[in-house]
């Protein structure tokens, strides 16, 4: 199982889901109605093109209309690859222009977004949901990460809400089958394999116990 950070690399057909990666943290994230599709980099050309950074690729396709930064627009080119494409938005003439909108987030209405499959979800659904394994509460998501082979979730303690993490660091949890057994946005909860983790089997309801031999 995966979760999908940068795109078709990362799709997931197992109790999870696909995903599109945290949001980024140098400016407010998008919100719920938005999903962000990168942020803008160096200028490429003259006539306005500008690398992504952080690219979803599958919201940068050309037609497609965008908030760049506080401006809102669309996508009038599309080029360079998945893993760095190059675009060019509406009302984005000339390298300056370019160059003045880099750091900015670029984000899509969900609306906009394509239509994902069944079993599938985006990042920003799963970030906040409650994380457990055998029973134990370890705490929250708080970000997915992109990793070389996958994705994973970072699960935080919880914000004072109680976890067995406490204040801890982080715990880095892969997205592949063996270690996430099911996902249910709806009911914002995560359940984790004990075992992958080495936490031990536990039982539901269990208390919280310290994640020892944690990642």
């Amino acid at each position: 199982m995966t979760a999908a950070g940068s795109e078709e690399s990362t799709r997931s057909k197992v109790p999870a889901q696909r995903t599109t990666g945290a949001s980024p943290s140098a400016q407010p994230p998008a919100s719920p109605a938005e999903l962000p599709a990168g942020r803008v980099g160096r200028a490429h050309g003259l006539d306005g093109s500008f690398y992504v950074t952080r690219p979803r690729p599958r919201l940068l396709a050309a037609g497609t209309a965008v908030r760049v930064g506080e401006l809102r627009t669309k996508i009038v080119r599309r080029a360079g690859t998945d893993a760095r494409p190059i675009v060019r938005v509406e009302g984005v003439d000339g390298r300056e222009a370019a160059e003045a909108l880099r750091g900015s987030e670029l984000s899509v209405q969900s609306v906009e977004a394509p239509r994902l499959e069944e079993g599938e979800f985006w990042a920003h659904e799963l970030e906040g949901c409650a994380v457990y394994a055998g029973g134990r509460r370890l705490g929250i998501v708080t970000r997915l990460i992109e990793l070389p082979s996958c994705e994973a979730l970072e699960v935080g303690g919880g914000g004072g809400e109680g976890g067995a993490l406490g204040d801890d660091e982080p715990l880095l949890v892969p997205m592949v089958k063996d270690a996430v057994l099911r996902v249910a946005p709806r009911e914002r909860r995560i359940e984790l394999d004990p075992e992958f983790l080495g936490l031990g089997g536990g039982e539901p309801g269990s208390p919280a116990a310290g994640p020892e031999g944690r990642p």
